[in-house]
């Protein structure tokens, strides 16, 4: 396990060249969002469920500007819609 404590721009860089020819997959509502906002979030997917939460984490709210989003692709079942977006540059 590595630690890295010099950055989300650090952590993707490191991650990016560990990974090699492979995916870097990004979990949770804070990183993703420090990595959207730093610029170096390539895709985001996003999974839709019929249930409404009265609380939690807002996922967007640290954006400091608007991030264009173009659709990759839609998945759409009964118990979730997954929507896949490149970030544009």
């Amino acid at each position: 396990m590595t630690y890295v404590t010099d950055g989300i721009e650090s952590v993707m860089a490191q991650a990016k060249a560990a990974a090699g020819d492979r995916d870097v997959l990004v979990h949770g509502g804070y990183t993703a969002q420090r990595a959207l906002k730093a610029g170096v979030l390539d895709e985001l997917q996003i999974h839709q469920i019929p249930v409404l939460f009265g609380g939690g984490r807002r996922l967007f709210d640290v954006l400091s500007s608007r991030v264009g989003l173009d659709i990759v692709r839609v998945l759409d079942t009964p118990e979730a819609t997954h929507i896949r977006y490149r970030v544009r540059r």
